[in-house]
């Protein structure tokens, strides 16, 4: 984060043109492939950035072994696994082990290094890559070499980052800057992993005996996620006797600040670099970085890097540039530091949205999300991916069938059916009671905690069904449905509609999504079961839960189908009157669509642009909190309306929950200070932003 903001998680600093035109990615795989012997090229990254990869080794015309971690393991695993796959093509093979977003400016010294190293991993050396200091750098770990193996010496130890003092120190004692770059043969690698981190070497080897090949790459098999988390230095580097160094005497940076990008950029006369549109008019000693379709011009400045990119800018002192991570990390607690959405119309937010969905968001919720050991999904994910143990509801296993059904429905091509499926399986396994419905609750080992069987949650499996149903035309989903349904009559209320099991029985909510689903199966041409129910539950929604006088859908009723008593009746959620907009828009009734999405924007807060979570009957704030969930809705009626201005207001602020903690992830509430809450990324809110992108991707 150092390099905020060219540099954020959804695209990290080897991904981008920091120097050149080129990425740091793709400037050290042609560095690499063209070392006197190099086999094939094999890349570890993560599932978030198979895309990029994919798209940055095309534009320079490489190919490349793509080794798909399913989640990280930090750099043990890593190079454990890319040493397996090359161990298993090739027994004697030298695996030269590169970060890909190091600088490395004299290509051709980089190689004639690595050919030397080579040389000496053919003895049975760990060679890492030693560099010159050219100051005493704080930001580096430390070599300190020992007697000389013909061009290697031996390592006597590997020391931390130190204090300015002591780096100065190792300066004068002769040690060199540990660059993590390493070469060894394969199987030494693995060999000495295996003697000090057998953990790691097993789930690495596991990890590749278990791949699956899709579109070209590998992604690692589940034993891969059972690796411990810890870098190559400590698993193995500090504690091996066939550690060797090789002192590097090149230029060479990791590009960890400004102030190393403006130090290893071409710059004017006046110590001036640019990168973009950039005009200078007396100004010394800059570094300028302006992302495209942004010029900027400076008068008399000195010393500074200003940095324009994803509709954020910064300007810092040069001698700070250390600080951006402090700086960003206080950024992120406030919910600041997601990006300005990156697009001016609907066109391109359609192009945004569908990156985001297909590159990011699926991928990663298919692999990190499914719980691979004891089936279905995480009710949440952490910000770095892991599953949370949480109990796990009914709704999130359905809405996930309903998502990778929906996937499939787009056109991605990605393990859709095998998505759906793993939910499926798990609905029938963990949730299904004796008379066809779903129970509400169970533990994470799928033990029953609630057994009350919601209208909320069947809804939800409706859907799921009607969708691969939509896709597929497999009877027996019309079959479970119409199960469903039958079982849900014992539920009938007397006055008209449904009795919810729950504190609220008479609500809108459940019926809203149980006339969701009706719509659903109708469209899909489910047949006359739902034709009748869809009617039925309009019909409601028209007669009972429309206010005419107020032009609004309460959330709570009486058992005649009057607004509930005190509070209960006079609350009103502006994601739920844009949600009533879509349905009712999709089923004809517009003129009531349109008065409740004008009570729906009356929900808006106007500094921060997105829906609040409730309203009272005169619109006055009952819960400032505003979810992702209602932006989505917003989103979804103002397109079916026709309210193009709304339409990419909506986009843009959920384009701001969905640049959350990571690719693929997003975050769920928008304080009233504008900031996020951080907590676990919940999987019941794919459902909604995946149904949003693709009315908008049909918009």
């Amino acid at each position: 984060m150092r390099l905020w903001p060219a540099s954020r998680a959804a695209r990290p600093k080897q991904f981008i043109p920091l120097i050149g035109e080129r990425s740091l990615f793709q400037e050290t795989a042609l560095r690499v492939v063209s070392i006197e012997g190099a086999a094939e090229l094999v890349v570890v990254a993560g599932v978030a950035h198979a895309a990029a990869l994919k798209e940055q080794l095309a534009a320079i015309n490489l190919s490349a072994k793509i080794l798909l971690e399913p989640e990280p393991r930090d750099s043990a695993a890593a190079i454990a696994a890319a040493c397996a796959w090359i161990e298993a093509h090739d027994k004697d093979g030298v695996a030269i082990v590169v970060a890909s977003d190091h600088h490395v400016p004299d290509a051709g010294a980089f190689r004639s290094a690595a050919a030397a190293a080579a040389q000496a991993a053919e003895e049975g050396f760990i060679v890492t890559m030693g560099v010159t200091p050219t100051g005493p750098n704080t930001a580096y770990g430390y070599v300190d070499p020992g007697a000389a193996q013909g061009e290697v010496r031996k390592v006597n130890a590997f020391v931390e980052k130190p204090k300015a003092d002591t780096a100065q120190s190792y300066i004068a004692k002769g040690y060199l800057w540990n660059s993590g770059n390493f070469v060894a043969r394969a199987s030494v690698m693995l060999g000495e992993l295996e003697r000090y981190a057998p953990d790691v070497a097993a789930a690495a080897r596991a990890g590749v005996a278990e791949a699956t090949e899709s579109e070209g790459v590998q992604t690692l098999g589940d034993g891969f996620r059972a690796a411990p988390k810890i870098s190559i230095d400590y698993a193995v580097m500090e504690k091996t006797d066939r550690a060797a160094v090789i002192p590097l005497s090149f230029a060479w940076s990791d590009l960890g600040a400004w102030d190393a990008v403006w130090s290893a950029s071409a710059k004017d006369g006046d110590g001036n670099a640019a990168n973009g549109a950039v005009t200078h008019q007396g100004s010394h000693n800059t570094l300028i970085h302006a992302a495209p379709g942004m010029h900027v011009a400076t008068v008399g400045v000195r010393n500074l890097a200003i940095v324009a990119d994803g509709g954020h800018v910064l300007v810092a002192d040069l001698a700070q540039s250390q600080s951006v991570k402090t700086l960003v990390d206080g950024l992120k607690a406030k919910g600041a530091e997601a990006e300005v959405a990156p697009f001016n119309d609907i066109a391109g937010a359609k192009a945004w949205f569908g990156r985001w969905l297909r590159m990011s968001a699926l991928p990663l919720w298919a692999s990190l999300g499914a719980d691979h050991a004891r089936g279905g999904y995480h009710e949440a994910l952490s910000a770095d991916g892991a599953g949370v143990d949480l109990p796990r509801r009914m709704r999130v296993q359905a809405r996930q069938a309903y998502t990778y059904a929906q996937a499939g429905l787009m056109g991605w091509p990605g393990p859709w059916q095998q998505a759906a499926q793993r939910a499926l399986d798990y609905l029938d396994a963990a949730y299904l009671r004796s008379d066809g419905l779903y129970r509400t609750l169970v533990a994470p080992d799928g033990d029953a905690l609630k057994d009350d069987a919601l209208i909320y949650d069947q809804a939800f499996a409706l859907l799921a069904f009607a969708s691969l149903f939509e896709h597929v035309r497999n009877e027996a989903y019309r079959s479970k449905a119409e199960a469903i349904i039958a079982a849900l009559q014992s539920y009938r209320h007397a006055a008209a509609g449904f009795r919810e099991v729950s504190a609220h029985p008479f609500q809108a909510n459940a019926h809203m999504h149980l006339f969701e689903a009706a719509l659903a199966w109708r469209e899909a041409g489910g047949g006359e079961v739902w034709e009748k129910l869809a009617a039925e539950l309009l019909e409601l929604a028209r007669t009972r839960f429309y206010d005419r006088d107020g032009g609004f859908i309460r959330e709570f009723y009486a058992a005649d189908w009057s607004p509930a008593p005190g509070e209960d009746g006079r609350r009103l959620e502006p994601g739920h009157q844009f949600e009533w907009a879509w349905l009712l828009a999709r089923a004809g009734e517009t003129a009531i669509a349109r008065q409740l999405f004008a009570s729906g924007v009356r929900g808006l807060d106007p500094r921060r642009g997105a829906a609040i979570e409730a309203v009272d009957e005169a619109f006055q704030p009952i819960s400032h909190n505003a979810r992702l969930w209602a932006q989505t809705e917003y989103l979804k009626a103002a397109l079916i309306l026709g309210e193009e201005d709304h339409a990419l207001a909506a986009a843009r602020i959920l384009a701001r929950y969905l640049s959350g903690p990571a690719p693929g992830l997003w975050y769920d509430q928008l304080r009233a200070d504008n900031s996020f809450v951080a907590e676990p990324v919940t999987g019941s809110s794919f459902y909604h932003i995946i149904t949003a992108i693709r009315v908008l991707e049909g918009a």
